[in-house]
């Protein structure tokens, strides 16, 4: 499917810049994509990349991971039956959809290269993606959101009297959509078009013992590790009592005799607003306290771990050319334009705002112009606004898709995603549709 849309995107740029005079805006999107691919996506990844993937090998190593394995093991092999419940993709995965719930990307994106690099391992490498990459890519287009922050900042920043208003029907909205993504997925995956893709049965159903995949480095199993040190256990209950007290500070001030402060939200995004930034500090700390309570020795492993990052940074970067290049041609040369145009009367006929039409469709395909899209409905129509309100809880509600699919599947060399974009796309849809009718019962 992704052969059809990137040649589609592409052909109907060129055609329609010939049509409307764009052809000089076309050459500039095509050289300018191609380097934002590398210079402003690919190669600020390969940092954070190789500190997230450092952190996780120490995990890996410590035997946290399959302890995180257990305990999220009963919902997660009912949504990946084909992932052994002990493999290390499991808590992987539970860690990326962790990090997108509470706002964290910076973790979310190379904890789910993380995750997909297992998946592949268990796919033994195929070039067609299975049952498990799809669901989880689905998830991760559709995933809970808690906190809004990108959304919320921009209703902030243009004079939003209460911009924390967002977070309720967004957190309404993602969960219908990911409630609709794992049923999209799991009927998607028998139809008859996608089951014959799916590699995990061409190799069950071949004739002979099934093809064995190829491990990656096999981490020490946990009975192997000496039990954690006292005084690293009481290092991490004491880092557990400080980043307790931080967060009761930010949450309840005035318990400590001071005072609330004027801009301050209420409860429910209070609490988000106070636990979040304490996620990152509480994992760069206590994986590597918990790894050398347990004899693991944290630098070298953490350093063997960071090498991946620049590996699946620079495989990507390919892919990531080719569907920025894609998408800045079919934006630049007016092809989006002309595609609202067409769709307006629709809009009009559902009584729908016809100035959600840029949002919901740009959304899908360019993070920063979804960005440029709401900022600018903002600023047109008011912060406060019905119209900004619902822009603001479709961000917060869908993912750039053919980003997420170019990022996870490139990193891995999955070139045939069956009915992973289709899935997207669809849970997309299902948060917009849901956003729109939550802001209208909640803001009317």
């Amino acid at each position: 499917m992704l052969n059809f849309i990137w040649a589609g995107l592409l052909l109907a740029g060129v055609i329609v810049a010939g049509i409307t005079g764009r052809l000089d805006a076309l050459n500039q999107a095509v050289f300018a994509s191609a380097k934002s691919a590398v210079m402003d996506i690919a190669l600020p990844l390969v940092g954070t990349m190789a500190l997230w993937l450092g952190l996780m090998r120490l995990a890996e190593r410590s035997g946290l991971i399959a302890v995180m394995a257990r305990l999220i093991r009963p919902v997660m092999q009912r949504l990946f039956p084909e992932v052994p419940p002990a493999d290390p993709a499991m808590s992987s995965m539970m860690m990326s959809i962790a990090a997108n719930m509470l706002g964290v990307s910076n973790a979310a994106t190379p904890l789910g290269l993380k995750a997909m690099g297992e998946l592949n391992r268990l796919n033994a490498g195929a070039n067609a993606a299975s049952n498990a990459m799809c669901m989880f890519l689905a998830l991760n287009t559709s995933a809970v959101q808690l906190v809004p922050a990108t959304a919320m900042n921009i209703l902030a920043i243009n004079g939003s009297r209460n911009p924390t208003a967002i977070i309720a029907p967004t957190l309404l909205a993602t969960g219908f959509a990911t409630v609709c993504a794992v049923a999209i997925v799991k009927i998607l995956e028998r139809l008859p078009v996608f089951a014959r893709q799916n590699p995990y049965f061409t190799r069950r159903s071949a004739p002979g013992p099934p093809p064995a995949s190829t491990p990656s480095a096999p981490a020490p199993a946990v009975s192997g590790l000496r039990p954690l040190a006292p005084w690293a256990a009481a290092l991490l209950a004491a880092l557990v009592l400080f980043l307790s007290f931080l967060f009761l500070h930010t949450l309840f001030p005035e318990v400590l005799g001071q005072a609330a402060p004027p801009d301050a939200p209420g409860f429910p995004a209070n609490l988000f607003r106070a636990f979040s930034p304490l996620v990152v500090p509480c994992l760069i700390t206590g994986f590597p306290l918990y790894a050398a309570g347990r004899g693991v020795p944290v630098f070298t492993e953490f350093v063997e771990g960071a090498k991946e990052g620049f590996q699946i940074a620079v495989r990507i970067i390919p892919f990531l050319v080719g569907i920025l290049v894609a998408i800045g041609v079919f934006r630049e040369a007016g092809a989006l334009e002309m595609l609202q145009q067409l769709l307006a009367p629709v809009f009009r006929q559902l009584n729908a705002p016809v100035d959600l039409l840029p949002m919901i469709l740009m959304r899908p395909l360019s993070g920063s112009g979804s960005i440029a899209v709401l900022s600018d409905l903002v600023k047109r129509l008011g912060p406060d606004h019905l119209t900004s309100y619902t822009a603001a809880t479709i961000y917060g509600s869908a993912e750039t898709t053919f980003y997420v699919v170019a990022v996870y599947f490139g990193s891995v060399n999955v070139t045939r995603t069956r009915h992973a974009i289709a899935a997207g796309l669809l849970a997309d849809l299902a948060g917009m549709i849901a956003a729109i009718a939550f802001c209208r019962l909640l803001f009317r």
